[in-house]
């Protein structure tokens, strides 16, 4: 292995480790900050347990998937290429667990800096982010450059060491994209249930149910408490637009 490709790896090495030392202090530091006063932080609690609860469950699954995948790659082609999946995928998942409870106990530092200026709030967001950002940059340069270098020094094949590195790259996005679909549909089911109850608990009236045309039905619900529901199909008011449900919310007391 020549001096200067050596030399090179070393660099690469050096700056993912400074990438996740930065992570380590960023993440130190957002937790170090004000999480606010005693009801933003039991609000805070609630959120930080459902989402560890539903990171915990998501990684188990992911975890099994990961495994069958890995024998597969592992009996169809060698030993190195099922190594180069495992360490991707795992230090890809490290990245994301460790991101998602940092930006998790950052929201609420985040709320309460924001308080005190705008500039506060957004400083603390961008740091919050970054630690992730930080992380997967970091582990990602760490792998394949130290993973490279390893593969050199032992003299496996060009087209070995190419395999290996192709299967890191396969396992960081596999588990990628699994936390990311996995997220997406947690953070949207979240949404929805908050917005839900907070608007029955607070007696607001919601704007819309999505039907098959949204753009052109408007199906009202009004919600004063306490609430009881009763269902109309009513037509909707443009020509071109399917049925909708319209709900009203009455409070009279229910008949036995």
């Amino acid at each position: 292995m020549e001096a200067s490709a050596s030399n090179i790896l070393q660099l690469i090495i050096l700056a993912g480790l400074l990438s996740i030392v930065y992570g380590y202090f960023t993440g130190k530091n957002i937790l170090s900050s004000s999480p606010g006063n005693s009801k933003m932080q039991e609000i805070a609690s609630a959120i930080q347990v459902g989402a560890k609860a539903y990171l915990n469950w998501q990684y188990k699954t992911i975890a099994i998937v990961g495994f069958v995948v890995l024998v597969i790659i592992t009996y169809a082609f060698n030993i190195l290429v099922g190594l180069g999946y495992l360490i991707g995928a795992t230090l890809s998942g490290i990245a994301g667990y460790v991101g998602m409870l940092v930006s998790v106990q950052a929201n609420v530092r985040t709320a309460e800096a924001s308080r005190k200026g705008l500039s506060e709030g957004l400083s603390l967001a961008f740091k919050s982010g970054a630690v992730t950002g930080m992380l997967v940059a970091g582990l990602a340069l760490l792998s394949i450059a130290v993973y490279y270098y390893l593969l050199l020094s032992f003299g496996i094949e060009e087209r070995e060491i190419v395999n290996a590195l192709v299967a890191l790259g396969f396992g960081a996005s596999l588990i990628s994209i699994f936390a990311r679909l996995g997220g997406g549909i947690f953070t949207k089911g979240a949404d929805v249930g908050a917005d839900l109850v907070g608007k029955v608990e607070a007696g607001i009236p919601a704007s819309t149910f999505p039907t098959k045309s949204a753009p052109t039905s408007a199906p009202f619900v009004k919600i004063p408490p306490p609430s009881l529901a009763k269902i109309e199909i009513n037509d909707a008011p443009k020509p071109n637009a399917t049925r909708a449900f319209t709900i009203s919310l009455s409070s009279t007391p229910k008949d036995n």
